[in-house]
């Protein structure tokens, strides 16, 4: 292997200037990071990952800890996360957490271990609230499921404002039995996803209907039993609004085997604007 002297001969440049385009490109002129890069390329170079690591205190690493990977609608943000990581000089480790906390809080300390710079939690769980309550809080960015009041900074959208828009698109479509399949019962999203949608319906004086209400997980099986649920019904709702996207089209497969048609027969709206 070549080392670093060889690569500051090839660009031209000093040692000090190649080391620190390797720890901390930001800091050097365009110019110059490209000599050196293209030095390291030529030259077959690869710096000793935990020496930089060492020196620099930082590792370049940070943890994205998802509730479940099999939900596709955290493809997305993990994908946009990975393209912010990547322009600010990161790598993600990706964790599938499959939403235990014994699994977050272990992969959560690879910080104190030194090797990851921080954590994005993507589930209403503070993975450093035990066993580290006396210590300094590292450096983590809660999104997507996020905790109110919460120690650290947050991403979030207006789920309930959201969801209150949904179901008035719904009421002005002239429905005025609208079923609602809900995610998970702990999900901050559901509270406020379901908030919303009885906020619309109290403005319209619409009478809540508890049989109209169906629990759910997300899933697309939750979306196909809840449509089988509610379909059930002597007076089953003209609409269905699914809190996901996935359980839209768990519930839209069962509305096409009971030989009904979207939009004629039911409406049926999702959330999420996921791909499929």
């Amino acid at each position: 292997m070549s080392n670093i002297r060889e690569v500051a001969r090839l660009a031209g440049v000093s040692v000090a200037t190649v080391s620190r385009t390797l720890r901390s490109p930001e800091r050097v002129l365009p110019d110059t990071r490209d000599k050196v890069n293209a030095a390291v390329e030529q030259a077959g170079y690869r710096p000793n990952l935990m020496a930089v690591q060492f020196r620099s205190r930082r590792t370049g690493n940070l943890v994205i800890l998802v509730p479940t990977i099999a939900n596709s609608f955290f493809a997305k943000v993990i994908s946009g996360a990975q393209q912010a990581a990547q322009l600010a000089g990161y790598r993600l480790l990706l964790c599938d957490t499959q939403g235990r906390e014994a699994i977050e809080r272990e992969f959560a300390e690879l910080v104190y271990a030194h090797q990851a710079d921080g954590v994005i939690q993507l589930r209403a769980y503070d993975p450093f609230a035990a066993p580290f309550p006396g210590a300094a809080l590292p450096p983590i960015v809660n999104a997507c499921e996020v905790i109110h009041n919460g120690r650290h900074p947050s991403i979030s959208l207006d789920n309930r404002a959201a969801a209150k828009a949904m179901t008035e698109h719904l009421i002005e479509l002239g429905h005025r039995r609208i079923g609602l399949i809900k995610g998970p019962k702990s999900s901050p999203l559901t509270r406020d996803r379901v908030a919303g949608y009885q906020d619309a319906l109290n403005q319209a004086g619409i009478e809540a209907d508890p049989a109209l209400v169906c629990h759910g997980d997300f899933s697309l099986k939750a979306g196909d039993d809840g449509a089988a649920a509610m379909l059930a019904l002597p007076d089953r709702p003209t609409a269905l609004f699914c809190e996901n996207d996935e359980m839209a089209i768990g519930a839209l497969k069962r509305i096409r085997q009971s030989g009904l048609r979207v939009p004629e027969d039911i409406s049926l709206v999702g959330f999420d604007d996921i791909p499929f």
